[in-house]
This record gives C-alpha cells, sequence and structure tokens, in this order.
C-alpha cells in the first residue's frame, strides 16, 4: 500500500468539557481532518510547540503538506497594530507557532494551504496587515451574521490563476465565518479571490511558489469543494518526487 501523504493540520488551544473534565485541549473541527482523509491524506494535528518555533524543519521534515486552519483572531502585535475593540480571543503562542511554519514551508516551497484565519496569518507572515472589524468597513456582519454558524455567499476567482486551477472555476459558492480580512497584502502575495457582495479579497496566492494559497471561506465545510483535495494531490507528487 502507498504511503498518505501526511498533511499537518494546526491546532488551536482552547478550555473545552468532556466526560468529567473541564481543562485544556488542543482542537481542531473534525472536518479537517476528515477533508484530507476523504482526499487520500494522512492528517496530522499540530498544537503549538515552542521548541518548533525555533526548529520549525523538525516537523516540516516529516510532513508533505501543511493547513494552516481557522480559529481565533491574530493578536495585533503580530502586525504592528493596535487592538479593535472587537479583536478578542487571541493566542499569542498560537500565531507565534503557526507564522514560523508558514515562513520555513514557503521557504522551502512546501504545499500550504491558509484557511480562513490561516489566510490572514499567511498574509501577516509575509508583512501584510488585518482589517480588524469588517462592520465598521461594510456597515453590516454579512461574513459572520450569527455565531457558530456559516454565511453563504459566491467568490469571484480570476482567471488562470491558482485559485481557479484548485476551485475549477471562476465562481465558487462558499461558506463564510469571520469578522476579520487582510489590509494590505503581504510582500510576494498576489489576491486571486473576492466576494462577490462586497468586493473583500477572499484569496490570495504566492505566484513563485508550486502551491501556496489562502482562501477566507471554510472549503472543509463542503464535502463538494475540490480545495483540499488539490492540496492533497500536491503534497502526493511532492512526496512521490522525494522532495520532503
Amino acid at each position: 500500500m502507498t504511503a498518505r501523504p501526511a498533511i499537518g493540520l494546526c491546532a488551536s488551544v482552547e478550555r473545552a468539557r468532556w466526560g468529567a473534565w473541564n481543562e485544556e485541549a488542543a482542537l481542531l473541527p473534525r472536518s479537517y481532518a476528515r477533508s484530507v482523509q476523504r482526499a487520500g491524506g494522512l492528517a496530522l494535528m499540530l498544537p503549538p510547540d515552542p521548541l518548533l518555533v525555533e526548529q520549525p524543519a523538525e516537523i516540516l521534515d516529516r510532513l508533505d503538506g501543511l493547513v494552516l486552519t481557522g480559529g481565533c483572531d491574530i493578536d495585533p502585535a503580530s502586525y504592528g497594530a493596535a487592538a479593535h475593540a472587537e479583536t478578542g480571543g487571541t493566542s499569542p503562542e498560537r500565531d507565534e507557532f503557526e507564522l514560523a511554519l508558514a515562513r520555513a514551508a514557503l521557504e522551502r516551497d512546501m504545499p500550504l494551504l491558509g484557511i480562513c484565519r490561516g489566510m490572514q496569518l499567511l498574509n501577516v507572515a509575509l508583512g501584510g496587515g488585518i482589517e480588524q472589524h469588517l462592520p465598521d468597513v461594510l456597515g453590516s456582519d454579512m461574513h459572520r451574521h450569527t455565531p457558530g454558524a456559516f454565511a453563504d455567499h459566491h467568490v469571484r476567482i480570476e482567471p488562470g490563476s491558482l485559485a481557479a486551477r484548485v476551485v475549477g472555476h471562476e465562481r465558487e459558492a462558499v461558506k463564510s465565518h469571520h469578522h476579520q480580512a487582510i489590509d494590505g497584502i503581504g510582500d510576494g502575495l498576489v489576491a486571486s479571490g473576492w466576494s462577490e457582495e462586497d468586493g473583500i479579497v477572499e484569496a490570495i496566492e504566492q505566484p513563485d511558489r508550486r502551491f501556496a494559497l489562502g482562501v477566507l471561506w471554510h472549503p472543509e465545510e463542503d464535502e463538494a469543494s475540490r480545495v483540499l483535495n488539490a492540496l492533497v494531490a500536491e503534497a502526493r507528487s511532492r512526496s512521490e518526487a522525494g522532495a520532503r
């Protein structure tokens, strides 16, 4: 049996309850692992690890692809800004860990996918900023209208882009749950997808890398989405070529 490509999924650390317990846990919605597994990948959860901040190669040498997952707001100190009143629940420990992994993965041209927070973190990793509260800009909270429920809208994709190749067409129905977006695109990145309803940047990519893509929506919540399949396929190709 051919070994599945190993896909690292960055996890959050949150207080959680199960059984008789109420304590800190490394958490990740199961939809991420299921999407990777359906695509033929081996899903490996990566909680923050301070030693890997200094030596990211220790884990990246064992992976074929990396997913920066969704979750809490990024600490504005990571991109040199003061915190907005609506920015909260930040985890500097997680930010530091994932920024180190993202930069090292880009340096070695490892297949990299950022989802929601992960897209924003990819932007910050390359010097970009964050719009901290979209309702201040849009006058509405259409991208996160109900806490705990996904908002449905459409994204326009740039023809010929990596995002278009991954999605499979130039218009995609997506599921979103965020109140932040990118503000100033990071060095070497280009925008390749926009919300049809309000023009918010919904996809970014690094053209000089084989597969470095960020999407603001949640493809792991849509079984019809091809996004995670494409990431796993690229990781498999890399693994088979011995490029880890």
